[in-house]
């Protein structure tokens, strides 16, 4: 199960904007009003605007609360190589020449050479490799090979990674019909086609425990060795990644004393111990405490966590987010999770794909203190954790909206224009003035809360029989979720959106966005790749062809352009209800050709005269189409004795100075790790 949403929802889909960028742009910096005059908005180059976010209320809490954050962001910190690494084998090695010419360059930096080369840098720092983080496409290099050979000494294979585009063209490939092992550039498999790989988890799977199946292959590397056996590389601190497993133990460790209570205390040995030995039972005895580990303040993520990274959905890349609880927002989310069976039991799908009892849906809103591995520089806005199906079936889940990072994107989004250019007419521009933020925050609630938490897998159906289908089809069900019940008056009589008019602002940026604004992430006559991307595609095209008849939506022309039209909201919310029972009867029965049929006839293809004029206005209003973070600074403040007596944040780091500094306290991993 894919729970991770990788950028904003509803209105700040319009407006925190999306097109392909010169490089190095300055920005005019919107400052909050604080006393230290924090910035939101630091940077932008190639198609990235950098942001930063604010830790409110770290200031306030107890020493021992402050010092469990400080050492759980240390653990944080040295996933770091991980990442690079299981995006790409070549990704270490690139990145440590890549810092040593920015370093070392005596040459002048504003030649043009020079400035598409620290261009590209920065992509990998923000990528984690070599592939754009989102489209999953190889970078390519503004500069030329001739002035990469006279700065440094490079082979010639490393050049051919960098320069030849036909080599490693994709990070991850979903391409229908081919083989998406041994065409994704992805760290995850030696040597091994789909076929063989799709294999031996099966038999795996079919030897094992089908009531409380483990997560196979989710911490390893899956390589042939010489005489043709295929063998896991498990990560652990005696396995692949060792180095930095290690670093995290130890400060997981560290960080243990400080815990807020017992229970916590428990989540961390048992991470610990999956660390060290690998053992998928562990790891699911670790995500039940960890899920039923809701009373601290403060909490984390640390793990080989989502599997987006890989074509298959098995193996899972490593991240981290180090947190406390917003106590006056996350009244919003209690509110969705008391409600959870309501929300189950009046859903629009078969009786037979619901669960009889909801068990154990909690929902925050929260604060990020840290973000590392692949929750850095992009980030989710909203998670819901743990991914086992049996565990949240018997366990329940933990579902967070992240209210400070929330906050930033919708302070850069102020004045894009977005809004104004693809808006259909002043109504609809009015109704997201008015509702996009509720109703932002709130399909995010909802998503993650109860979207992801609902339904339920029909007995002996595997939870990865959708294969490469399964994340948008998980990401669908969710999303559709959301926009079910933000027409829903149960919202207005818990006093969750003021009115029954605000959903509308909903429904305006999910059409807009499906069908045209999220075009702007992708080059010219590419398909849609990422699985969100695909999802929200799919949603918008599938409700606009089964309405036509109604003309329930319309694709407007006007001077030229193209806009949504919404004529009939109800009619609308009823085919997303209708959209929601078949994808969760695809989901519950595993049905892959159904998924197949779904995702590639709605999910997949672009028309190109359209996709070129959405491409053609949007360069015109000159913003970034993604956006990430730098990460705040902390200082353990010690006695004399070394005990910590406080612990101090800063928001001044520079992004190149941020990532150069990670690098050379971080990097622990050999360059090549096999």
């Amino acid at each position: 199960m894919k729970t991770k949403i990788k950028m904003m929802m509803v209105s700040a889909f319009i407006a925190t904007g999306m097109a392909h960028l010169g490089a190095c742009s300055s920005l005019q910096k919107d400052v909050a009003d604080s006393e230290d005059t924090f910035e939101y908005n630091d940077e932008r180059f190639a198609d990235l605007q950098m942001l930063r976010y604010k830790v409110e209320g770290f200031e306030d809490l107890t020493l021992k609360q402050k010092t469990f954050i400080y050492y759980l962001q240390e653990a944080a910190m040295w996933g770091r190589d991980i990442l690079f690494d299981q995006n790409g084998k070549y990704n270490l090695r690139i990145r440590k020449m890549l810092e040593d010419v920015y370093q070392n360059y005596q040459g002048d930096r504003d030649d043009e050479e020079f400035k598409a080369f620290e261009v590209y840098l920065k992509r990998v720092w923000f990528s984690n490799g070599i592939h754009h983080h989102y489209g999953c496409e190889k970078f390519v290099p503004g500069f030329s090979k001739e002035w990469l050979l006279a700065q440094t000494e490079c082979s010639d294979e490393i050049l051919e990674v960098i320069f030849n585009p036909d080599i490693l063209q994709k990070r991850v490939n979903l391409a229908e019909g081919e083989d998406l092992v041994l065409t994704s550039a992805s760290n995850y498999y030696e040597g091994v086609t789909q076929a063989e790989a799709e294999a031996f988890y099966n038999k795996m799977k079919a030897e094992s425990d089908t009531l409380h199946p483990v997560m196979f292959g989710m911490n390893s590397r899956l390589v042939k060795t010489a005489d043709g056996k295929l063998v896991e590389k498990k990560w652990t601190t005696n396995g692949l990644y060792g180095k930095a497993l290690t670093k995290i133990v130890e400060n997981l460790k560290k960080a243990r004393p400080f815990a807020e209570d017992e229970k916590q205390k428990e989540v961390i040995d048992l991470l610990i111990s999956y660390y060290e030995t690998g053992d998928l039972e562990t790891f699911d005895k670790y995500s039940i405490a960890w899920v039923e580990n809701t009373e601290p303040l403060v909490d984390f993520v640390n793990g080989f966590t989502e599997c987006y990274g890989d074509p298959l959905g098995l193996k899972c890349s490593w991240e981290s987010i180090v947190n406390f609880k917003d106590l006056e927002a996350t009244k919003r989310t209690e509110m969705l999770s008391k409600n959870a069976q309501w929300f189950e039991d009046h859903s629009p799908v078969a009786p037979e794909f619901k669960k009889e009892k909801v068990k154990g849906i909690t929902a925050k809103v929260i604060k990020a203190a840290i973000l590392g591995g692949d929750l850095y520089p992009s980030t989710a806005i909203g998670i819901n954790l743990p991914n086992s199906d049996w565990v949240r079936a018997e366990h329940g889940s933990k579902s967070v909206t992240i209210g400070n990072l929330t906050d930033a994107y919708n302070k850069a989004a102020k004045g894009s224009g977005m809004l104004q250019e693809f808006a259909f007419g002043q109504e609809e521009i009015d109704l997201v003035e008015k509702y996009g933020d509720v109703t932002d925050d709130l399909h995010t609630d909802l998503h993650e809360c109860l979207g992801h938490g609902s339904g339920k897998l029909l007995e002996n159906v595997d939870g990865d029989a959708l294969k490469a289908y399964g994340s948008t089809i998980e990401e669908a069900r969710a999303d559709l979720f959301a926009l079910y019940y933000l027409a829903d008056h149960k919202l207005v009589e818990l006093g969750l959106v003021p009115d029954a008019e605000a959903y509308k602002a909903s429904y305006i940026a999910q059409m807009q966005n499906g069908l045209l604004t999220q075009l702007v992430r992708i080059n010219l006559g590419n398909n849609i790749e990422e699985a969100h991307m695909r999802n929200r595609a799919l949603i918008a095209r599938w409700a606009y062809e089964h309405g036509k008849a109604d003309k329930v939506i319309e694709l407007v022309k006007r001077d030229g352009k193209t806009y949504v039209k919404i004529n009939d909201y109800e009619k609308l919310r009823e085919l997303f209800g209708k959209l929601l029972a078949e994808i969760q009867r695809v989901k519950s029965t595993g049905d892959f050709k159904g998924a197949q049929a779904l995702v590639e006839k709605y999910g997949v293809k672009i028309d190109p005269t359209l996709h070129k004029e959405i491409l053609d206005r949007y360069a015109k209003l000159n913003i970034a189409p993604y956006k990430g973070f730098i990460n705040p600074v902390y200082t353990a403040v010690r006695d004399e004795q070394g005990n910590i007596t406080d612990v101090t944040v800063s928001y001044t780091e520079g992004y190149a100075e941020q990532m150069l500094r990670y690098s050379k306290e971080y990097g622990v991993l050999p360059l090549v790790n096999e």
